[in-house]
């Protein structure tokens, strides 16, 4: 055996965790299996329905722009008719876009980040789950291999029965609900209670990973309650968090190392978005629940107010700040949506994530009781918060 044979594999490139994006959104459904206007009709009854709870994209074909340019030439009102490649329109209503180059795979998901859901004509695009119609007009025979992860079934005016060729190649077929094409009252059902289904989990962050220089000493590890703030904030969010971590720097490992479970800043000199990149790059199919280890006032009640009101259609939900004016970034529920935005923030040469909360679409809630928001900075106002704490009993 030589030497080269006991050596481990090359990796050439860092393994980082992917987000769990389909083709063009993190929630998607292809209709397949009947004519592209029934396609459309059916889409829109289910935007119609769920728009005012989820903002719902729609992705389509359309050869007649196609056609039109190849009998008449192009379009000489439009820029791109004009030599642009480019053109934006602001429509009032709504922004457009024309792009006459097109985006690649990873481009496109991108436009798609801000959709909750995204509904594909499954006879021209794929995506990573389908609802699938039994229409004679458009037999799925031959379509067999886009059936990869089918949700519902319907079943076209007419028809009876789900095809055998159907029930033999779509998995878990019994447990597979079927109904009419027309039955959009259930239809509109089952979708909402798929995306619910596929909301991201809530993990936990302590952000602990500051220099503490006008505190001196590190503030994660000051004792208000009996325990290490660290710890204390840890348990707190335990409550409400499958899985907790402690953001740390790399002086702070052997500190947290063995005693709770920690994520190591990986962009560094960015304060506080450091830690948080940090917890979306370890996982960005999980929301984050982010705390500051500076809180000593911090209970259970607004944290639990937080997670009750929740909204995971935006990028964040965040309280106001004690001044009541902008939104508290280090009490904040930050789901995977908002590690691109924060990324781009970044690439933009903007590292407070404030400015990311005050310029996104954010739900701002106003916190029960202010005084939770109270940070302790420096060694005078430590002394004098434990003496508040002793006075009250906390």
């Amino acid at each position: 055996m030589t030497s080269n044979e006991n050596k481990a594999p090359h990796q050439k490139h860092t393994q980082l965790a992917r987000a769990a994006i389909g083709h063009f959104g993190r929630v998607e459904l292809a209709i397949l299996g009947t004519p592209c206007g029934n396609i459309k009709k059916l889409a829109f009854a289910i935007s119609e329905n769920l728009g005012n709870k989820l903002k719902i994209a729609y992705v389509d074909a359309d050869h007649k722009n196609a056609d039109a340019e190849a009998a008449n030439g192009p379009d000489l009102n439009a820029a791109l008719g004009n030599g642009a490649t480019l053109e934006y329109t602001d429509k009032i209503t709504f922004q457009r876009f024309d792009n006459k180059i097109g985006w690649n795979a990873y481009e496109q998901k991108a436009l798609f980040r801000q959709a909750d859901l995204v509904l594909v004509n499954g006879n021209h695009f794929p995506a990573q789950a389908q609802i699938i119609v039994i229409d004679p007009a458009k037999p799925l025979e031959k379509k067999l291999d886009k059936l990869t992860r089918v949700k519902l079934i319907l079943l076209q005016e007419g028809v009876t029965e789900v095809p055998d060729f159907i029930q033999n190649h779509v998995v878990n077929f019994p447990d597979i609900p079927v109904y009419r094409l027309t039955d959009i009252e259930n239809i509109t059902g089952f979708v909402e209670h798929y995306y619910q289904e596929n909301i991201p989990p809530l993990h936990g962050l302590v952000l602990a990973g500051g220099k503490s220089t006008r505190m001196q000493r590190d503030k994660g590890s000051l004792q208000y309650h009996g325990a290490d703030q660290r710890t204390h904030v840890h348990q707190l969010i335990s409550n409400y968090c499958p899985e907790v971590y402690v953001s740390c720097n790399a002086a702070q490992v052997t500190e947290v190392a063995g005693k709770l479970p920690y994520l190591q800043d990986q962009f560094l000199n960015l304060g506080p978005k450091g830690g948080i990149l940090t917890a979306l790059q370890s996982n960005p199919n999980a929301a984050w629940l982010t705390v500051a280890c500076d809180l000593p006032f911090l209970t259970t009640d607004t944290l639990e107010y937080l997670v009750q009101h929740r909204d995971s259609t935006k990028m964040a939900t965040a309280f106001y700040d004690s001044d009541g004016k902008f939104p508290e970034p280090l009490l904040t529920i930050w789901e995977p949506r908002s590690y691109p935005q924060l990324l781009q923030f970044l690439s933009l040469g903007y590292s407070c994530p404030r400015k990311a909360l005050i310029n996104s679409d954010v739900k701002l809630l106003t916190i029960p009781n202010v005084r939770d928001l109270r940070n302790v900075n420096d060694p005078v106002a430590y002394e004098q918060t434990l003496q508040e704490l002793e006075r009250r009993g906390e």
